[in-house]
């Protein structure tokens, strides 16, 4: 059995800007509706069993409430947030089921589901249907993957370590490290992409840098500096570091057969 989360929010932005506009009788904007519906349909062609897909019903979350400029739902096109309840509503009545997250977010949704049938021993793979970076954390060897479906590109434990040089683990650390934009926290000064991966591709954790830069080891430039940064913004990177960190604790459903689509 193979179990597939997607992404609704993603797939509803990527959908909206490649799809002409398109209006149901009743007025409505339904192109990237449309669009995700046909993917996912495609998906289960393809031979998906067991599908489900989370979405950010409302864009705020609790981490709001942690950081001033944690992205917010501000400059959306009106007519791509009037999708989210339609997409919502379209996926329920197709018998798929769909968690519309309001305190949390569907990134929440995605890391809880992908723990939560991990548990189940007849899962054999997990694919998390997104190329957003922060589910690189969820990432557990061959079995639970992302699956970025736009380039057809899958994302083991080994990928995630090329492409960011940290075990998936050390995501959240390193995304409080060198900041995510998209999201809207910047991270610490002086803390590139390469260095961080270079002291946590050693020590995994913020925790566990020492520091005493001369037992880094490590051939970056500047250390010094990023560890006298790190010191005085200590607190910024542990608060960045619990915005990125995913929730996996959401009780979203108890037995993965839940899942089967079309439902039996």
């Amino acid at each position: 059995m193979e179990v597939h989360l997607i992404d609704g929010t993603y797939e509803l932005f990527r959908h909206f800007y490649a799809l002409p506009s398109r209006r149901d009788a009743q007025g409505r904007e339904i192109a990237a509706v449309q669009g995700v519906l046909q993917s996912i349909r495609a998906l289960a062609k393809d031979g998906a069993t067991h599908i489900a897909v989370a979405t950010d019903h409302v864009i705020e979350s609790f981490r709001n409430t942690l950081w001033h400029s944690y992205k917010t739902g501000e400059g959306i096109d009106p007519a791509l947030w009037s999708q989210f309840p339609v997409l919502e509503e379209t996926l329920r009545n197709e018998g798929i089921i769909t968690w519309a997250m309001i305190d949390e977010e569907a990134d929440d949704a995605l890391a809880s589901a992908a723990t939560l049938a991990a548990l189940d021993p007849r899962v054999s793979r997990i694919y998390i249907c997104t190329p957003d970076k922060d589910l690189a954390q969820c990432v557990q060897g061959d079995r639970v993957v992302q699956f970025d479906r736009r380039k057809h590109e899958i994302r083991n434990e080994d990928a995630v370590i090329q492409k960011f040089g940290v075990r998936p683990a050390s995501i959240p650390d390193y995304l409080a490290l060198v900041g995510d934009t998209a999201d809207g926290y910047p991270g610490l000064r002086g803390w590139g992409a390469k260095g961080t991966a270079a002291v946590l591709g050693k020590f995994l954790h913020l925790e566990a840098i020492p520091t005493d830069v001369n037992a880094w080891h490590l051939a970056i430039r500047n250390p010094r500096g990023m560890n006298e940064t790190l010191r005085n913004e200590w607190d910024n990177a542990i608060l960045f570091r619990q915005l990125a960190r995913l929730r996996n604790d959401l009780p979203l459903f108890k037995n993965v057969d839940e899942l089967a689509w079309p439902p039996t």
